[in-house]
């Protein structure tokens, strides 16, 4: 098995493992409680004079007023009154829902990064230094690429293979760029990020190909027909859920295996230093250290290193360019 797919199934099952914690379904249920917050303070202080705003805007629409006569006549009058309400609620909860899914969405990438440094590489240390306006920026630009690719392909998209694949492919993409790097952005240097993104291009792209299709699987809740709207409100709200529970997987799954690469990127490093270590205690523990053991010249060696100066020869042998102690003297009779 290829190194890379071996830490891409490693990291796969580790942030699937990760998204039964407590603290990430809490991260998952935040998006639901800001909303809630959000949309109750907006009703309190707001709901009736938006109502009464697109009210009087339908009023001045001719086409509006063609189409509630044709209600009245069909006997369904009583919808003329929900039809202002129902406006409002289509325009303010999907914007309520992207700005908190995306606030959480900045809060879960560093918060899980640091779970998983935490829990898996406590050793690793945080050598990134780009200020968060750079992260931010990064982000902001591969993003609008993405858009921009995205809406050049609609076209493509009538072609029936075409419709399926290009989507996910271009989301992996974005996701690769973007939370592939803001998994590194605290603990890895630049050279380190680009190196990383560039050696492991096709295992992260991967990743994010998967998390694009598993992004496509709460809208498939609302093809239950007319059901789905009938249970709208609770359907809005599962597929709220699942999206941040997709989104808190990939960037788990995106965490782990950067993380990893990292840590095995500076393995090598470490295991020099340690043997760096291991020599330079050798030689302060050498008998070539001891001053007793070498004894200053015109000075006669003390007699009670003698057993000190044997047992450390026999435990050691004298490195490479260290000369070692002449043999002592017997004694005269």
């Amino acid at each position: 098995m290829l190194p890379g797919m071996k830490l891409l199934l490693d990291s796969l099952w580790r942030a699937a493992a990760y998204c039964l914690m407590p603290r990430v379904i809490w991260l998952t249920l935040l998006p639901l409680v800001l909303c809630a917050l959000i949309t109750g303070v907006l009703a309190y202080f707001y709901w009736e004079p938006a109502v009464a705003a697109v009210q009087q805007q339908l009023q001045t629409w001719g086409w509006t007023q063609t189409a509630l006569g044709w209600l009245d006549t069909v006997g369904a009058g009583g919808l003329r009154a929900l039809l202002a309400p129902l406006i409002v609620v289509l325009l303010v909860v999907p914007l309520v829902v992207i700005l908190c899914l995306l606030a959480v969405a900045q809060l879960m990438v560093p918060t899980f990064t640091r779970l998983v440094q935490t829990r898996r590489f406590p050793s690793l240390l945080a050598q990134g230094h780009e200020p968060w306006v750079f992260s931010a920026g990064r982000s902001l630009g591969w993003t609008l690429v993405a858009l921009l690719v995205l809406g050049m392909s609609l076209p493509l998209w009538l072609v029936p293979p075409l419709g399926l694949v290009l989507p996910p492919l271009i989301w992996g993409w974005l996701g690769y760029r973007v939370m592939a790097a803001d998994a590194l952005a605290e603990h890895a240097t630049r050279d380190e990020r680009r190196a990383i993104l560039r050696e492991h291009r096709w295992p992260l792209w991967a990743i994010g190909i998967i998390s694009g299709y598993l992004g496509a699987a709460p809208s498939l809740i609302f093809a239950g027909g007319a059901l789905a709207f009938v249970l709208a409100p609770a359907f809005v709200i599962g597929a709220v859920w699942l999206y941040t529970l997709v989104f808190a997987f990939s960037a788990l799954w995106f965490a782990h295996y950067t993380l990893a690469a990292l840590a095995r990127r500076r393995q090598p490093v470490a295991g020099a230093q340690d043997v760096l270590d291991a020599d330079a205690r050798l030689l302060g523990d050498h008998p070539a250290a001891d001053p007793a053991s070498h004894p200053a010249p015109g000075h006669a060696p003390d007699p009670a290193a003698g057993a000190t100066t044997a047992d450390a020869a026999a435990r050691y042998s004298a490195p490479a360019g260290v000369p070692t102690p002449p043999p002592a003297l017997p004694p005269a009779v």
